[in-house]
């Protein structure tokens, strides 16, 4: 395989939008099981008072990740994030207002590999989410299991992070006041898989549960779309009924995580490696579906409004295909 290298000379910019993707790409991939060896160091050390002091610390705010996280404004406004944006780069883009009376919850596709456009819009203030949607905050729901793991656990709450159990989403979607945004990759772990470049298959039909939620909170749904999600990582041919894909599946049903083995480019080649491509990432919040609360719906309460649901999110999408370079002949498949 020819090995493309980086040019020796670049921007300082650009050095430093790679080295705040690296540090992003490492903290997906490595920080949590760097927190829990240093955590099992310092229990094994002179200094394992501090590791019982935090076991305790632990244990009194278990429920934290579950009831609205621990967020920092000053983590979410570094400014390693605006050179993170700057990679892709990520934008934003509002079709409607949103009224902060009420409460929200936002359905993001595609998963993608590494949810990047989710994470640089709604855990990070680069892209100016407060400043489009004022009166709004937003979090992202991410697996419980991350929220054991010892430092890591505050790291990521910072951001906005918040635990995917149905408590969690509940907690924030029947907050008194409105201004609560729980965004909700709504493919999971099993969309991953079927992350590569011009996949446009989306895990819905089967997906309800998040519509079970609004429709007993009265949280008012809202699709959003984000173009190039896909597009930033190469993946191992997988196809379903394949061994690797067999192997896949059963590992995300034992651990909870999904495991694509993907790739795209190095730190100083662009041939191989865990970085992301350098593509763009536009990420459209739709228009939102008002939604009356019933605390005990139906089965045709909840197929009525996912219905409508689809519809929303396709309308998103081919609104807006053509600004972002998708050809008129491709649509959306829901599985």
């Amino acid at each position: 395989m020819k090995i493309e290298f980086a040019p020796l000379r670049l921007p300082l910019r650009r050095r430093l939008q790679t080295a705040a993707v690296v540090q992003w790409v490492f903290s997906f991939l490595v920080l949590a099981q760097v927190c829990l060896a240093a955590f099992v160091l310092l229990c094994l050390s002179d200094w394992w008072i501090l590791a019982a002091l935090y076991a305790g610390w632990l244990y009194l705010d278990r429920d934290t990740p579950s009831c609205g996280g621990r967020r920092s404004h000053w983590v979410r406004s570094w400014r390693v994030w605006t050179y993170f944006r700057d990679y892709f780069p990520i934008t934003l883009t509002k079709t409607a207002d949103l009224d902060p009376r009420y409460n929200y919850l936002f359905g993001f596709h595609p998963h993608g590999v590494l949810v990047a456009g989710g994470f640089g819009n709604f855990c990070t203030e680069a892209s100016g989410f407060s400043q489009m949607f004022p009166g709004l905050t937003p979090y992202l729901l991410m697996l419980p299991f991350w929220f054991r793991v010892p430092f890591f656990r505050e790291y990521i709450m910072s951001g906005g992070l918040v635990s995917s159990e149905k408590a969690s989403a509940s907690h924030l979607l029947s907050r008194p006041g409105g201004g609560q945004v729980a965004v909700i990759a709504v493919g999971g772990a099993p969309e991953s898989l079927e992350a590569r470049p011009g996949a446009l298959t989306l895990q819905l039909l089967q997906r309800k549960g998040f519509v079970k939620l609004a429709l007993k909170h009265g949280a008012w749904l809202v699709p959003v779309f984000s173009f190039g999600e896909n597009e930033l990582f190469d993946q191992m041919e997988n196809p379903t009924g394949s061994a690797l894909r067999r192997v896949q599946e059963r590992l995300q049903r034992i651990m909870g995580v999904a495991m694509p083995l993907f790739h795209a480019r190095g730190v100083f080649q662009y041939s191989f490696g865990l970085l992301p491509y350098r593509k763009p990432i536009h990420t459209v919040v739709g228009r939102p579906i008002p939604v009356d609360q019933n605390p005990c719906p139906s089965k045709e309460d909840i197929d009525a409004l996912h219905t409508l649901y689809t519809q929303a999110l396709t309308q998103v999408f081919e609104e807006n295909k053509k600004h972002y370079g998708i050809p008129e002949d491709k649509h959306l498949n829901f599985i």
